[in-house]
Formats: structure tokens, sequence, C-alpha cells
């Protein structure tokens, strides 16, 4: 049996921090609608807070393996903590400039996007040290990351209607700092988690080969070019949705803060009751098939049926069944970029796969903040539902896509070695997740 507690603190120190993200997810769209009246505005709000995303998974893996995952982690909870709780306490004083709403963002998307990326490529090496296998660790942490995404968005809605948007900001900022606590107790003793030596003296020509080194991975590999190129779609029209035309729909249809909350926590519902479910038997499936399937369901119908009902129950029933299928995704995702990405490579492919699925969502938060103002809510909603629509089809029309059951032989011609890889050795499974979806968290994941 070995040692669980690194795995568990990380679980328990992501889960809150993306319980966390949840509150801030739906606080500051709301606070700025409540501010400014504006869905230009907050549609540049999300520009400001996402594009530093991008950016920070652009040149930041070799950073990350430098100087060390754990540090990365809980220095980046820090700096988080500090940048969300600065909103609130400026606007209670009465300097907050819009201006500075949108450069805090912007520290706070930088920021948390190497933290993300440090704990996730953890997660192979958790699980070693746990005697558990990959799969299950990888199911667990999307389980749990979703479970937190339900409760936080639930709590979130509560708290904006009763206590307003301010005080689920400060409540935020607490959740980083907890998070950032906990990594630091829990998380000893793995190797993984430590400054990893350099081959050569730190200097740009070094850092470029390496960061070339990743992105050189990645376009090698044509099944991951494949899944970025489409989740790069699903973020930035899941952006759009989340930062700017859910909120604009509650206003305006479905009365306050607290549907986006309820609607946001049913999406997260159905992806815990999907990422449990796959956990138990998706093993026994075809992952094409579950995934494509998956794949068209998850999105696309509840930008439809929002445009169509002006009430909460269809939208409501749409967004668990949703996330029951964007739930399944995850796990089969994780499982693929670890088969396909050795433990060398494994922080700098995770910012290029960063860099590459998140790369459209600054545009999504401003585009849907646009589109409201000169087509409408509805409108709106229909364009951006269609362009979602169409992108989950690819599985359907690219050949990379048929190796989506073949693992590690499809592209690089040999088994998966297990020291490579992190493979357990008993999994059948051998390799785990990236995440599609939400501002959130970042990286590829269906879902909020």
């Amino acid at each position: 049996m070995g040692n669980r507690t690194p795995l568990a603190a990380t679980l328990a120190a992501s889960s809150i921090s993306t319980a966390g993200t949840s509150l801030t997810l739906i606080g500051v769209p709301w606070f700025v609608l409540e501010t400014t009246g504006s869905a230009g505005r907050a549609g540049f709000v999300a520009f400001c807070a996402t594009l530093p995303i991008v950016v920070a998974a652009l040149i930041g893996g070799p950073v990350i393996d430098r100087i060390g995952r754990r540090r990365v982690a809980i220095a980046s909870d820090a700096v988080c903590a500090s940048a969300i709780a600065a909103i609130p306490l400026l606007h209670f004083a009465g300097v907050l400039d819009f201006w500075m709403l949108c450069a805090l963002m912007a520290v706070n998307g930088f920021a948390h996007t190497p933290g993300n990326t440090a704990r996730y490529v953890l997660i192979p090496d958790l699980a070693a040290h746990a005697g558990t296998t990959l799969p299950r660790a990888a199911s667990l942490f999307d389980a749990v990351s979703r479970g937190a995404r339900m409760v936080g968005a639930a709590l979130a809605g509560v708290l904006i209607a009763f206590a307003g948007a301010e005080t689920v900001l400060l409540l935020d900022a607490a959740t980083f700092a907890l998070s950032a606590l906990l990594f630091a107790a829990g998380v000893r003793g793995i190797r993984a988690a430590e400054p990893q030596k350099a081959e050569a003296p730190v200097s740009l020509r070094v850092y470029g080969s390496e960061l070339r080194e990743g992105y050189a991975h990645l376009l090698g590999n044509r099944l991951l070019l494949a899944i970025v190129v489409m989740v790069m779609f699903m973020n930035g029209t899941d952006q759009g949705w989340y930062a700017v035309l859910l909120p604009v729909h509650a206003e305006a249809e479905l009365g306050g803060a607290t549907a986006i909350g309820l609607l946001t926590a049913m999406f997260g519902a159905g992806g815990l009751a999907g990422a449990l479910l796959y956990g138990a038997v998706g093993h026994r499936f075809s992952r094409r098939t579950v995934f494509t399937v998956c794949v068209v369901l998850c999105g696309a119908p509840r930008f439809l049926v929002a445009a169509v009902t002006g009430t909460t129950l269809p939208l409501a029933v749409t967004m668990l069944l949703g996330g029951i299928a964007g739930g399944v995704l995850n796990p089969i995702l994780t499982t693929v970029v670890y088969e396909h990405v050795p433990d060398r490579l494994r922080s700098r492919v995770s910012g290029a796969l960063t860099a590459g699925c998140e790369f459209a969502m600054p545009l999504g938060g401003l585009a849907a903040g646009l589109l409201v103002e000169g087509a409408g809510a509805t409108g709106a909603l229909l364009m951006m539902g269609g362009v979602y629509f169409l992108a989950t089809l690819s599985p359907l029309v690219f050949p990379s896509w048929r190796t989506l059951d073949d693992g590690p032989k499809a592209e690089t011609g040999e088994p998966g070695k297990p020291g490579d890889s992190g493979d357990s050795g008993d999994s059948p499974v051998p390799f785990a997740e990236p995440r599609v979806s939400s501002p959130a968290p970042s990286r590829p994941s269906p879902g909020p």
C-alpha cells in the first residue's frame, strides 16, 4: 500500500480551488453587469481574463519544470488569492476603476494557468505513489473537480442573491489561499514535484529549445492536434456562454443570479455523474464511439434551448444531460494525452495543449458581448451554438480520430514504456487527461 496523502491533498486542494473558481466564473460577470450594465464590458473583462491564460500556457511549460511543480502550484494560488481579493476591497474603498478590474483579472488568469498545469501533470506520479491505477486517479481527479464546480456554482448563485457579488469574490480568494496551504502541507516527498535539474545552463536558447520540443511533440501527433483544434472552438464558445450569454439570459428571462447558480450546478452534477459512470464501466466500450456521441450532446443543445425558451426548467434539464455527456469526455481525453506524452515532456506538452485549447477563449467572451449588443441575445445564442455544434462534428469527419482506440502505438509506432508514461503496469488504460472548457480550470475539458 502506497502513501495516499499527496494524492488526497492534491485532490482536496484542487477541489477547493475549483469551487472557488466557480464563484468567480459567476461572480465576476454578474459584478460587471451590476456595476456597468454592459454586455460588451462583460465580454471585454472575459477577454482580459483569458488572454493571459493563453500567453502563460504558450511560454510556461519549461518554467514549471525548472522551478518545480510543487512551488509553482503554491505560488500560483497565492497570487490568485491576492488578485481576486483586491477586486472587492478596492470596490468597497470606492477606488476600483474598470481598467483595474481588467488588470486584476489578467493577473489572475496569468498566474492560474501554471498552477493548474503543475497539479495536472503530477497526477500519474501521485497515482503511482498512492499505489493506485492511473485511470482510477484520473477519473477521481475529474469527479472531484466537477463536484466542486457544482457546489461552487450553487453557492455562488445563493451568495450573490443574498450577500452580493463582492462577497463571492472574497470567498473565492479564501479558497485559493486554503488550496495553497493544503498543497504545501500534503505534497511532500514526490520527486516529480521538485525542480528538475537542467541538462544545460539556463539561457534563452536552451529555454527556446525546450519550448520548441513540447510544441514539436504536439504538432507531430495527429490525434492530439485534432483534439486541440476541436477543444479550442468548444472552449471559445463556452467562454462566451459563461462570461456573457448565460448572465444576460438569466438577467433578462430567468430571474437573476440564483438561476445561473442552479443551471451551472446542474451541469456540474451531470458532469460528476458522467465521470463516475465512465470510471465504473467506460473501459467496456469503444472510446471513439462513446466520445463521438457524448461530445455532440455535451454543449450545443443548451445554446438552442436558451434561445427558444425563457424558463428555467427546460434549460436545467438540458444542462444536466449535457453535463452527463461532458463528464465522460475528460477521462477519455486524459487517458489519450498521457498515452501519447512521455513524462519528460509532460509539462512542456501540457503547456502547448493548454495554449492551443484555450487560444479562442479570449475571443469567445469578447465576441459574445459584441454579438449580444449587435444581434441580440437570441441571435448570439444561435450563432455561438452553431459554432459549437460544427466543432463537435470533427470526430465524425477527420481520419485522425479513428486512432482514438489504438493507444500509444497509433502515433509512436511502439508501445508506451512504463517508465516514460507513468503507467502503473496493471492498468488497462495507461494514461490520463486534459481539460475541455470553462475559464475556471484551464486545459482541455468539456464542460464548465
